[in-house]
C-alpha cells in the first residue's frame, strides 16, 4: 500500500460528492482559428461549464514526463498524471536516457537477448511501430539497437515494422522507412544480413489493444512468424503496392506483408526455434497482447499454428501485475500513491467507465500502469464494447452509451462518491 494518506483539508469543508471527471480525448484549448475543430463546433455544455472557475493545463512536453516539450501528450502520460496527481519520467525519456547512459547495453536482459543463438546461428528480430511520434515507440531507439547488435556481432537481423500514420503524418512511412534501410544497408555485408521482413499498418497488423480485436494480433503473427502474407521485393515497394491499389489509405491500414528473397521468393525473416525477439514499443496498451502470444504456452487469443521456442524482451514491462514480459530492457516507472487506491483505502466508492478502445485509459493507466482493483468492494469498472468499425466511419463511437452507464450509476443509493470517464 502507498505511503501517502488521504486527510481532511484545513479550509475545504468536505465535499459530500459524486465527483465526476470527465476525460475528452482529443478535445483542448487550439488557436481558435478555422483549423480549430474544437473551437468551430457547437459546445452549448462546454460554453455554460467555461462560465464557471476553470484554468488551463498543459498535456504534452515535459509537464507530462516526455523528453522534451516538442513532444506531443497522449493517453498514457495523460491519465498516468491525471491519476496520480503528479509527474512521472515516462516510456520515452526512460528508455532514451536508458540507451544514453548505455544501461540497456549493459543490462542483463540486452545481455541474454543478444547473447547465444541470436549471436550465432540464430537470428535477432525487432518488431515495433516505426516512426518518431514518441507516443509508442521512437526510431532512434531502433535504430541504436540495430547498431549495438552489430557491434556484438549478431549476423541475422530482421525489423518487422508496423506503419504510423497516426501519431505522425497520415502517409509518411517511405520517410520512416528509408531512414531504416539506410541503416541497415550501412550494418549489412561482411557475413552480416540486416534488412526489413514484414510489417502491416498499426490499425491492423499487431498492435491491438484491449482485447478489441484479436484478429489484428493475429495477422501481425502470421506475417512475423509464419511468413504468411502477401510478399513484396521490399518494404517499401509494399507500401506503393498498397496505396495505387487503395488510394487515400493512411500508413495505419495498410495490410500486413512480408518481404520475400528475390530468388526464392520464400520470406527472408520468418520467426524460428532459436531466435530472439525484441518488440521495441515502450508504451504497453498496444504491446500487451502480441507480448502474450510470444510469452504464454496456454494462449487461447488465436490459433499460432506454430509457437516458436525464442527468447523475448519487450522495451519496458507492459503489466507489472501480471509480469508481462518477464524480461525487458528498461524498467518502466514506479507510479504509487494514486487517486485510485487513495480512495480505496479511505473507502470511498469510485466508477471508471469507458468504452473498449479506452477502458485501459482509466482503469490500468490511471491507476499507475496497474491492471487490477485495489478494493473490488468499492471499485465498479464499466467496459462499453467497441464497435469495430474505423473510427472516421462512426466518429461518435460509444459516447452515448457511456454517458448512459455514468448516469445509471450516479442514480444508485447510495452513489459513488467518484466518477471517471474518457469519450
Amino acid at each position: 500500500m502507498s505511503e501517502w494518506r488521504l486527510r481532511p483539508h484545513r479550509h475545504w469543508a468536505p465535499c459530500p460528492g459524486p465527483v465526476v471527471t470527465v476525460v475528452m480525448d482529443g478535445v483542448g484549448i487550439g488557436r481558435r482559428d478555422q483549423g480549430d475543430a474544437v473551437w468551430l463546433a457547437r459546445t452549448p455544455t462546454l460554453d455554460r461549464l467555461e462560465q464557471g472557475s476553470w484554468l488551463p493545463l498543459i498535456a504534452h512536453g515535459t509537464a507530462m514526463g516526455l523528453p522534451s516539450d516538442s513532444d506531443m501528450g497522449n493517453s498514457e502520460v495523460g491519465h498516468n498524471v491525471l491519476g496520480a496527481g503528479r509527474t512521472f519520467d515516462q516510456g520515452a525519456l526512460l528508455v532514451e536516457n536508458a540507451i544514453e547512459s548505455r544501461r540497456m547495453f549493459e543490462g542483463e536482459a540486452w545481455r541474454w537477448i543478444v547473447g547465444p543463438p541470436a549471436g550465432g546461428t540464430g537470428a535477432l528480430h525487432f518488431i515495433g511501430l516505426l516512426s518518431d511520434g514518441n507516443v509508442h515507440s521512437h526510431e532512434d531507439h531502433l535504430h541504436a539497437m540495430l547498431r549495438e547488435a552489430r557491434s556484438v556481432g549478431c549476423p541475422r537481423v530482421y525489423c518487422h515494422v508496423l506503419l504510423d500514420g497516426r501519431d505522425v503524418h497520415p502517409t509518411s512511412a517511405h520517410t520512416y522507412l528509408q531512414r531504416l534501410e539506410a541503416e541497415l544497408a550501412l550494418l549489412s555485408g561482411d557475413g552480416f544480413d540486416y534488412r526489413v521482413a514484414s510489417g502491416g499498418g498499426r490499425m491492423v497488423t499487431t498492435m491491438d489493444r484491449y482485447e478489441a480485436d484479436w484478429s489484428i494480433v493475429e495477422r501481425g503473427w502470421h506475417a512475423h512468424v509464419l511468413g504468411d502474407a502477401r510478399g513484396f521485393a521490399s518494404a517499401r515497394e509494399a507500401v506503393e503496392t498498397f496505396r495505387a491499389e487503395v488510394p487515400n489509405v493512411g500508413d495505419q491500414r495498410l495490410p500486413e506483408f512480408v518481404v520475400v528473397d528475390s530468388a526464392s521468393s520464400e520470406p527472408v525473416g520468418r520467426i524460428q526455434d532459436g531466435d530472439s525477439v525484441v518488440f521495441f514499443n515502450f508504451r504497453g496498451d498496444r504491446a500487451l497482447e502480441i507480448t502474450r502470444a510470444f510469452v504464454e504456452e496456454s494462449f487461447d487469443g488465436f490459433d499460432r499454428v506454430r509457437y516458436p521456442a525464442v527468447r523475448f524482451a519487450g522495451m519496458m514491462q507492459y503489466d507489472g501485475d501480471l509480469a508481462l514480459p518477464p524480461r525487458y530492457l528498461v524498467a518502466p516507472p514506479e507510479i504509487a500513491g494514486t487517486m485510485g487506491e487513495l480512495l480505496a483505502e479511505s473507502g470511498l466508492r469510485q466508477v471508471a467507465c469507458a468504452e473498449t478502445q479506452k477502458y485501459g485509459h482509466v482503469t490500468y493507466f490511471w491507476n499507475g500502469n496497474r491492471s487490477g482493483r485495489f478494493d473490488p468492494a468499492l471499485e465498479d469498472y464499466i467496459e462499453i464494447a467497441s464497435d469495430r468499425l474505423p473510427f472516421d466511419e462512426r466518429p461518435q463511437m460509444k459516447a452515448a452509451e457511456v454517458t448512459d452507464a455514468v448516469i445509471a450509476s450516479l442514480r444508485r443509493s447510495p452513489p459513488p462518491v467518484f466518477l471517471r470517464l474518457n469519450y
